[in-house]
């Protein structure tokens, strides 16, 4: 499938809690695959379902170097975070053009639904931790870059302002 167009923020969907998904269905895995398709285009590590316009608590992650390995999600949440904290630099293509520099605990639990409906639990490390954490925000209504300071914030702001 082609990649799908981004919602750009300050898009009020971006800013909107998604509701969980009700069961996994043939058009939620249609849905993965046109996300892995957009993901694998940007390129990038993860997608979530919100920067599509599609609102609903999905989520893409491959971190692999080789790629193919995406990890589709339904429902993600986090049951446990390392103390151990890792930085990255982290973006948006739905805020293109700016990173920062963000903070998150270098290793997680997650729970999710996968490809058949069934709940799994995986520790994911590193990048894959990261991307994930990333995902869950989307789906939260959050942006990388509402882990700034405020300053900070509004210094990233003011220079994708001055990029659009």
């Amino acid at each position: 499938m082609p990649a799908r167009p981004f919602v750009m923020w300050p898009d009020r969907r971006l800013q909107t809690v998604r509701e969980p998904v009700a069961e996994v269905t043939d058009a939620v895995r249609a849905i993965w695959t046109d996300m892995i398709d957009t993901m694998d285009a940007m390129p990038g590590v993860g997608l979530a379902a919100p920067q599509i316009g599609v609102m609903l608590r999905l989520a893409v992650v491959d971190a692999s170097d080789e790629r193919g390995r995406a990890i589709q999600m339904a429902n993600p949440e986090l049951l446990h975070a390392s103390v151990e904290l890792r930085s990255h630099p982290e973006g948006s293509p739905n805020l293109p053009g700016v990173h920062a520099e963000i903070r998150r605990p270098r290793a997680v639990t997650v729970a999710y639904l996968d490809e058949t409906g069934a709940r799994v639990e995986k520790d994911l490390v590193g990048l894959w931790a990261t991307s994930v954490q990333h995902q869950i925000d989307h789906l939260d209504g959050r942006m990388y870059f509402d882990r700034l300071s405020r300053v900070k914030r509004d210094m990233l702001l003011k220079k994708a302002r001055k990029r659009a």
